[in-house]
C-alpha cells in the first residue's frame, strides 16, 4: 500500500536521525544538533501548523529555548538529551520574556514517554503539561500516521531534503517494483513459461553479447516471476508495469547512439540503479542487493525486446 510505504519511508528517516544523534553524541561530534534545531523549525511547522522560527539565529546560545513561535506563543527546546534534569534546566533560565507562553521540548530519541508521568519544577510558570507537551520520534510518526496521502509525502519530502545525504527526485514505480523483488526469495524455482518464442539465444547474437550474456543466462529464469509480479503491481493502477518497462526502453534509446553489445547493457543497469538511488520512495539495501534486482528487471527488459535490438526476420512481438 502506499500508505503504509510512505509511513515506512518517514519512520526510517527519523529512526536514523536518532541513530546518528547518539552515536555522534557519544563521540562528542555535537556540530548536527545546531542543524537539528534548522530542520525541526521546518517539520513542525509541517506537522502542526507552526510559525516557528530558530532563536539562536539572531541570539546565538539563547538560554532555554532554541525555537520561537510568536504567533501561537510557544516556545521550545531541542535536545538529544531525553531527561527531567534538561528539562528542568531549560526551565529555570531567565525566560520572563516568555511569559504567558507554552514550553514544549522536542527529544531527538524514538522515546521519551517515561518523562510524560513526571513532575517538574517550573520557576517562571510556563504553561507545560509534561502528557503532552514532550515530543520524541514516537510521538511524532503518531501525527504523520493520519495524515492524507498528499500530506505524508510533503512531509517525506522535508526529510528526504535535510536528511538524505544525496539529491533526491519523486517516487519512482521502478523503485517500488525493486522493493517487491527485494522481498522475494530467488534461490526458490518457480514457474516459468517458455522463453523459445521469446528468441533469447538469437538476441544474443545479434547484440554482440558475451560478458552479458553470463548475466542473462543466471536471470533468465526469473522472467515469469517478474511476469507475475507486473501483473499484481497492476491490479494498483493502470501502466505501473509499462512505466517501468518504458523507463528501461528510454534509456536505452539516449544510450544507443553512443554504445554498443556489453558496454551498452551494463551502461542501462548503472543507469537504472541511479534512478531508483535518487527515488524518494528508494529503501536503501545493500548494493550486491540492488544490483541483483535491477539485473533481473533488466534480463526481463531484454526478454521483451524493449533494451537493444531485436533479432531480424524474428517474428516475436515484444509483451
Amino acid at each position: 500500500m502506499k500508505r503504509s510505504n510512505l509511513f515506512d519511508l518517514c519512520e526510517q528517516r527519523l529512526t536514523t536521525l536518532c541513530t546518528r544523534v547518539e552515536l555522534r553524541g557519544r563521540l562528542n561530534v555535537l556540530n548536527i544538533n545546531t542543524h537539528c534545531e534548522y530542520f525541526f523549525v521546518r517539520l513542525l511547522n509541517r506537522l502542526l501548523d507552526y510559525q516557528l522560527s530558530n532563536i539562536n539565529a539572531t541570539t546565538p546560545n539563547a538560554e532555554g529555548v532554541d525555537l520561537v513561535d510568536h504567533v501561537n506563543r510557544i516556545v521550545l527546546q531541542v535536545s538529544s538529551t531525553a531527561s527531567k534534569q534538561k528539562i528542568e534546566s531549560a526551565l529555570s533560565k531567565n525566560l520572563s520574556t516568555y511569559h504567558g507562553y507554552r514550553f514544549r521540548f522536542v527529544a531527538i530519541v524514538v522515546n521519551a514517554s517515561k518523562l510524560a508521568k513526571q513532575s517538574f519544577k517550573n520557576p517562571h510558570g510556563l504553561t507545560f503539561n509534561p502528557s503532552t507537551d514532550i515530543f520524541d520520534i514516537a510521538s511524532l510518526l503518531k501525527f504523520i500516521m493520519p495524515m492524507s496521502l498528499t500530506d505524508q509525502q510533503e512531509v517525506l519530502t522535508i526529510l528526504n531534503e535535510e536528511l538524505l545525504d544525496t539529491p533526491v527526485g519523486p517516487p519512482t514505480h521502478l523503485a517500488h517494483v525493486i522493493r517487491i523483488i527485494a522481498a522475494e526469495n530467488l534461490t526458490e524455482a518457480e514457474h516459468n513459461p517458455d522463453l523459445a518464442a521469446f528468441h533469447v539465444d538469437a538476441k544474443l547474437i545479434a547484440n554482440q553479447l558475451s560478458a552479458a550474456k553470463e548475466i542473462i543466462e543466471d536471470y533468465k529464469v526469473h522472467h515469469g516471476r517478474v511476469d507475475r509480479i507486473y501483473a499484481e503491481f497492476d491490479m494498483a493502477g493502470r501502466n505501473r508495469s509499462k512505466s517501468v518497462l518504458d523507463s528501461f526502453r528510454d534509456v536505452y534509446v539516449r544510450l544507443s547512439p553512443q554504445f554498443t553489445g556489453d558496454e551498452l547493457f551494463f551502461r542501462i543497469v548503472d543507469s537504472m540503479m541511479e534512478t531508483v538511488l535518487a527515488s524518494a520512495n528508494h529503501v536503501p539495501i545493500a548494493k550486491d542487493e540492488l544490483l541483483l534486482c535491477v539485473n533481473v528487471l533488466a534480463v526481463d527488459a531484454f526478454i521483451r525486446c524493449k533494451i537493444l535490438k531485436a533479432p531480424p526476420e524474428s517474428d516475436h512481438v515484444a509483451a
